[in-house]
């Protein structure tokens, strides 16, 4: 098992694997590239070592049934990664997380290769591609993944069960915190980037970016891969956060998938320290602030009645806190069958 060093910045390696894809058919599809890069010396000898590991068992990392076939070869033996490694290496700060990077132009799902192979990569590893055809959304849901989209999935552990359901809050903040940085950095304008409970990303009033956090449990952690997909410079089938932009000023200069994902690392790794070591509560004020939802009125419908309640916050568990007339509090749950949550709401009395 391949485990992620803290090391000093010495450098970045990359390494590159060709994985050839066959289709239900005998005949054999174009083969999918993949690019890994490494921030520092001793990561780049964990590439080296994934290399020989994947070279002696072809058949050891698992994708989908599409892609099976691996040929690994280092970096300087091509120049088809776009995914420019070497901005997003300069530009990560962070310790623990997104200094091991995967790439690809075109894959089933990030979220799958980092899920089916967590014991086969180092903690903290980051898988990026342009377009994937599998994407994987909230029950199942498929996420639509079109060129300009940041796609991206990463690896971490945790001990403490009780904050795992609170993780994807996190990861929404950290997201919504990293392009109000990129903002102020660049000189543009603010944008308006809000959270929609649980794990939607919402601009002028349309969804532009989802969070899925899945979890397994083995030897007393828990094994989470995240995934996070943001619109970036593809308008449809909503809007992006380029075109917000350019619609303030014109003349702005955009914003780079490179460095969102950079910076998301930055503003992640001091986060997630918070919310391990001190608690959801340190930072649920500053992602209230940033979610849509304070003050919303919610019908709930329950044996034929329906009640308004006003949601204030969040339960300890991660639920919606709301209050009704009398003042009397209830936590919202999703009934599990609507596709949007606040459709879907149930409701429980809180002593």
């Amino acid at each position: 098992m391949l485990r992620l060093a803290t090391a000093a910045v010495v450098g970045t390696a990359a390494v590159l694997l060709l994985l050839r894809r066959r289709s239900s058919h005998a005949r054999a599809m174009s083969p999918t590239l993949l690019c890994l890069a490494a921030k520092s010396g001793e990561e780049q000898q964990l590439a080296q070592a994934l290399k020989r590991k994947l070279e002696q068992n072809k058949g050891l990392l698992q994708i989908s049934d599409q892609e099976k076939e691996v040929k690994v070869c280092m970096k300087a033996d091509s120049d088809e990664c776009e995914f420019r490694a070497e901005m997003y290496m300069d530009l990560i700060c962070a310790s623990k997380f997104g200094r091991f990077l995967v790439w690809s132009p075109r894959l089933s799902s990030t979220h799958d290769l980092v899920s089916k192979n967590f014991d086969e990569i180092p903690v903290g590893t980051v898988c990026v591609t342009d377009v994937q055809f599998k994407g994987r959304g909230r029950s199942k849901n498929v996420w639509e993944s079109p060129m300009g989209c940041l796609l991206f999935s990463f690896t971490l552990q945790m001990q403490d069960g009780k904050k795992l359901p609170l993780l994807q809050y996190i990861v929404s903040l950290a997201i919504t915190e990293s392009i109000k940085q990129l903002c102020q950095d660049k000189g543009l304008e603010q944008i308006d980037l809000r959270i929609k409970w649980p794990n939607d990303l919402y601009l002028e009033g349309l969804k532009v970016g989802g969070v899925l956090c899945t979890s397994s449990y083995h030897s007393k952690f828990f094994n989470v891969s995240a995934g996070v997909g943001l619109n970036v410079d593809n308008e449809n089938p909503t809007t992006c956060l380029n075109a917000v932009i350019r619609k303030m000023n014109p003349n702005s200069v955009k914003l780079e998938r490179e460095e969102i994902l950079a910076t998301f690392f930055n503003k992640f790794e001091d986060l997630f320290d918070i919310f391990v070591n001190q608690g959801f509560h340190v930072l649920e004020d500053l992602y209230c602030k940033t979610w849509l939802h304070s003050g919303q009125k919610v019908v709930i419908e329950e044996n034929n009645d329906k009640v308004e309640v006003t949601i204030q916050g969040l339960t300890p568990a991660g639920y919606l806190l709301a209050t009704d007339e009398e003042n009397k509090s209830y936590e919202l749950h999703p009934d599990g069958n609507s596709f949007d949550f606040f459709k879907g709401l149930v409701r429980r009395k809180l002593q």
